[in-house]
């Protein structure tokens, strides 16, 4: 049975996490809240809205990363029964009125994943969209497709059969680059993925947690794995690119 539930991972954005779960609830959808090792200011405003009806908190201490964080959701939705987590952002990047359109295109393929693709008004920084466009030509390569238009977009549906799976047996990034990673490893696993334009905009005065260096050189490092992963998978890859041109 088709059961959706929203999962948010936070470090410190409480403020902003705030108007994204009065959007979640508007939508109708329960949350999970993952606090992931927020300061004390941040972690007292979480609980107050871990009252409000729908909403369930879970805490990581200390800070383990974004990737830690969702994943820590994403298996609790799967112990409360959920068969589908919408993954957004607590920075207030992401227009969470979309949710209910995300989760209706996941009820109408339930087995794939339903990944948003920014659509930025003028507030973007230059250096985040020069930033992403080298990620994007990786992901074609390491996946020998281009059916994955935006793989770092924080907005998505998940199966989470298939995900948790994938949790299972192999490695996904533990911060920023998390989100790259699970893509294209349940990509190398046939699962199909529906791309959602969704609009971005990046807040004035937001909290950002990219780490320039840090983050730079871990999903250096992710692009590099991903890549001799999919230098042994190339032939079952292409041959499955193949198939699905002659269908």
């Amino acid at each position: 049975m088709f059961d959706a539930v929203v999962v948010v991972p936070v470090y410190n954005h409480a403020a902003s996490a705030r108007q994204v779960l009065a959007q979640v609830a508007s939508q109708g959808l329960p949350c999970i809240v993952v606090d992931d090792g927020s300061d004390a200011v941040n972690a007292a405003l979480l609980d107050t809205l871990a009252q409000a009806p729908g909403v369930t908190l879970l805490r990581l201490s200390p800070n383990q990363g974004k990737g830690v964080a969702v994943r820590a959701g994403m298996r609790a939705a799967a112990a409360l029964g959920h068969s589908h987590a919408v993954q957004i952002d607590a920075d207030g990047q992401h227009d969470a009125g979309q949710i209910s359109a995300f989760v209706q295109a996941a009820r109408e393929q339930p087995l794939a994943l339903i990944c948003g693709v920014p659509r930025y008004d003028a507030s973007v920084p230059w250096g985040r969209l020069v930033g992403r466009y080298a990620t994007h030509v990786w992901v074609w390569i390491n996946t020998l497709s281009l059916a994955i238009h935006d793989s770092m977009c924080g907005f998505r549906v998940y199966p989470l059969a298939t995900t948790i799976a994938l949790f299972d047996s192999e490695p996904t990034g533990t911060r920023m680059d998390f989100d790259t990673e699970v893509l294209v490893r349940l990509h190398w696993r046939g699962v199909a993925v529906v791309n959602r334009p969704t609009p971005v905009t990046y807040p004035h005065g937001g909290v950002s947690h990219f780490n320039l260096w840090h983050d730079n050189w871990l999903i250096s490092c992710m692009h590099a794995r991903l890549f001799f992963g999919m230098l042994r998978r190339a032939p079952h890859l292409i041959a499955r690119r193949f198939a699905r041109n002659l269908a």
